[in-house]
């Protein structure tokens, strides 16, 4: 999906890691929400409350999924999901573009 319709944009930005990890959130008709976002190189840790599925639109990164004791790269074109209540590990090695939504 390129494109989303018939949604509600929230303005303010939120801001991670001084700013190396920013995006909007856009919420849907029902009720779900998704963020978009770009994140500069450099390694940061997030932690969950709601199931993710992270696509990466552009860019390059490194995962460490929950559990995992090895990285995994991934690129543009590619997803990735993260359970509910865990925590991940990112290596961003080059401007990255995404889209992270929160699965209930």
């Amino acid at each position: 999906m390129d494109e989303f319709r018939g949604v509600t944009v929230r303005k303010k930005a939120n801001i991670y890691f001084d700013g190396k990890v920013t995006s909007r959130t856009v919420v849907f008709e029902d009720g779900s929400r998704k963020t978009l976002g770009i994140m500069l190189p450099g390694e940061f840790e997030f932690t969950t409350a709601d199931k993710e599925v992270m696509e990466i639109i552009s860019g390059e990164l490194d995962v460490l999924l929950p559990g995992e004791n090895t990285w995994k790269a991934f690129r543009g074109g590619q997803s990735f999901e993260v359970a509910a209540n865990s925590t991940f590990g990112l290596k961003v090695r080059s401007l990255t573009d995404y889209c992270c939504s929160f699965i209930k």
